[in-house]
């Protein structure tokens, strides 16, 4: 049953889905985490692989860059290919100070000015909470696999933040007692969509750059923390 969007067929796709905006990390995740995994979608570059995790299937698919993007794939992953589950896997601007370099954020609340969910259904709502269920999880497996996390609420912008021209300005308009750690550009309409349709979310970030962080990664130091994160969510995966 394909879409315009994706060409796998139902039951190409696995019940949970772990979704970094990458395309070619979601190639990189198949290749080095599954087993017997195929390709099932690549309309548009947007790569999506099925394969077994520790013996459990699992799908890994992008979702590109930005809001729009994410409220295509994962409305269409949710509504027509029966999916229960997607965690999504991204990089992350760190708010805090005592954030470091490849700190995990799992997404507590979210706040966007985007009228994502007033256009898609006449809803003027700008906080959407991931799935309490799946947050548990995740925590409980961090714990049980001594992965350090920071559960806190984030935002989700129309821009990417680096390039506002005062993102002070930006952070005024948050409500004061939001208290974000950090920010990215997909999750609200994740969690918008989940909600819509009566499904499971969450969302997982790496933090890769702050006004507080001045060291920069080598390769070798970024691939590591980018991988405590897909071991995290893959990991997660095996309870669902």
């Amino acid at each position: 049953m394909p879409t315009p969007h994706n060409e796998a067929n139902l039951g190409d796709i696995a019940k949970t889905v772990i979704m970094p905006g990458d395309p070619l990390r979601a190639k990189y995740i198949a290749e080095n985490f599954l087993d017997d995994y195929k390709l099932v979608n690549s309309v548009r570059g947007m790569y999506a692989y099925t394969g077994n995790y520790k013996g459990k299937e699992v799908t890994v698919m992008a979702s590109g860059m930005g809001m729009p993007s994410m409220g295509i794939y994962s409305y269409e992953l949710y509504k027509f290919y029966e999916v229960e589950n997607i965690i999504r896997i991204g990089s992350c601007g760190g708010y805090k100070p005592d954030l470091k370099l490849f700190d995990i954020i799992l997404a507590n609340k979210v706040f966007s000015e985007s009228n994502f969910a007033l256009t898609m259904n006449n809803d003027n709502c700008h906080i959407v909470e991931g799935s309490k269920e799946l947050n548990s999880l995740i925590e409980r497996t961090a714990n049980e696999t001594n992965i350090k996390i920071v559960k806190g609420n984030t935002v989700c912008t129309d821009c990417f933040d680096v390039y506002m021209t005062d993102v002070n300005k930006f952070l005024e308009r948050v409500p004061s007692d939001f208290n974000p750690v950090g920010a990215e550009m997909e999750a609200f309409a994740l969690f918008y969509t989940a909600k819509l349709l009566n499904k499971n979310a969450a969302c997982l970030m790496s933090v890769v750059d702050s006004k507080y962080i001045k060291e920069i990664a080598t390769p070798e130091e970024r691939q590591t923390g980018l991988n405590n994160m897909i071991k995290l969510a893959l990991d997660s995966s095996l309870s669902i």
